[in-house]
């Protein structure tokens, strides 16, 4: 990088001013400058391998934008780090705002960390796109006016799965056994999932809490076996599922398990023939949506893999900025809030348009429930699931699996 020095620059100022003193049409720089958005995402820990599919979704979104002229005519420039832990992410946005001088904040996985950023972009009065923390809570008591939320929220999930389990006759009278992940998401899937079980009949026959650092599991699928119940559900994530479905088939255990929460990186992850039962997704490279198959093919050819559901989740979340930015022409936090709470609509390689709602600013999208192929059909590691048709259905409102006015305490 070239530095200045500070006698040049005052000789440069005075220039300008003398010129402009004469009559010269004054200049602005403004318009070349990049635009700077600070992204947080988990790198480390046991979310750490979704958010390195997620820096490579932002990344190519970044690339495509800015070879195609940018935003406004400007290129953006992406500071992406590692959110670590939820103080961490709270500083790291702060910084990224006072000294990396970035305009917007987006990214997050982790509810807990997504929580203090959404805090800080509330202090600072600036927009903060919240792209893949699912707790209820957040869109819920915690929501306020400087934040809008991507992907799909955790009883979203449950109706989802809820759903396809109902319709199985694997719900009414059912016994559950419960793992539930000891953080605000898990809190939040397990509370939704008791709800969807006493509105359909299903009944809990035992709940454990697990902390996030747990990687044995044989205590609690010891329990399990003693509880004989009909169904073993998981409320965890990230790969903390991965190590209970490996384990869980060492076990042998013989009760159906199912699902309110995986990443297709978690699924991927535990081998062929360990997954099984039905699970919820927000999306899945092999979607047939025309605009989907080209996105999973240029992300295939750049990085030798398909892309998971976080890298496809930040690259239309990077577009969905994009767009409000040209369209509004304009950066400023007011401006691109009320371009987002007018419900435009957007583009996410979906078969329907996504939107936000004005009054909790979480996205109105289609969801999915997934089935795992038998031990030996897939044709390669990334083509183990089975994508279930689009929930809600295609003659229903996208509001009608999500939390309605009454049920979300959230108030702006």
């Amino acid at each position: 990088m070239t530095r200045t020095s500070r006698r040049t620059l005052l000789k440069g100022s005075a220039a300008f001013a003398g010129a402009a003193a004469i009559g010269f049409p004054a200049i602005s720089y403004g318009q070349s400058e990049k635009i700077k958005i600070g992204h947080l995402t988990p790198l480390t820990g046991f979310l750490g391998a979704l958010g390195a599919y997620a820096q490579l979704g932002i990344r190519m979104a970044e690339e495509e934008i800015n070879q195609a002229g940018g935003v406004m005519g400007r290129q953006l420039d992406i500071t992406s780090e590692d959110s670590v832990n939820p103080a961490t992410a709270a500083t790291k946005a702060q910084r990224m705002l006072d000294q990396d001088g970035a305009l917007v904040l987006m990214g997050e996985i982790n509810s807990a960390s997504a929580l203090t950023i959404m805090q800080v972009a509330e202090r600072n009065k600036k927009l903060f796109m919240q792209i893949g923390a699912r707790s209820d809570a957040l869109r819920g008591k915690n929501c306020n006016k400087y934040t809008f939320h991507v992907d799909i929220p955790s009883t979203v999930m449950v109706n989802a799965v809820g759903k396809a389990l109902v319709r199985d006759n694997m719900m009414k009278d059912k016994k559950f056994y419960t793992l539930t992940a000891d953080y605000i998401f898990g809190h939040d899937l397990g509370r939704a999932a008791k709800a969807f079980f006493d509105a359909n009949g299903g009944k809990i026959a035992g709940d454990e809490l697990v902390a996030t650092d747990v990687t044995d599991f044989s205590p609690y699928l010891l329990k399990i076996r003693q509880a004989k119940p009909d169904i073993v559900c998981s409320n965890l994530a990230g790969n903390q599922v991965t190590n209970l479905i490996k384990q869980y088939a060492e076990f042998g255990l013989p009760y159906p398990i199912v699902g309110f929460n995986l990443n297709t990186a978690d699924a991927w992850a535990a081998g062929d023939g360990n997954l099984s039962g039905t699970w919820p997704t927000v999306w899945y490279h092999t979607s047939e949506v025309p605009s989907s198959r080209t996105f999973v093919t240029n992300f295939t050819k750049k990085y030798n893999k398909p892309p998971e559901n976080h890298a496809w989740i930040e690259y239309v979340s990077l577009k969905m900025m994009a767009q409000a930015m040209n369209e509004t022409k304009s950066t400023d936090t007011t401006k691109l809030i009320a371009y987002f709470e007018k419900e435009t609509q957007f583009d996410v390689l979906k078969a329907r348009k996504a939107y936000f709602r004005s009054w909790d600013h979480q996205l109105m999208q289609e969801a999915y429930p997934f089935t795992v192929k038998a031990k030996g059909q897939a044709k390669d590691k990334w083509d183990m699931l089975v994508l279930g048709g689009a929930i809600p259905a295609a003659n229903e409102s996208l509001e009608s699996i999500a939390l309605t006015k009454e049920q979300n305490p959230c108030s702006m």
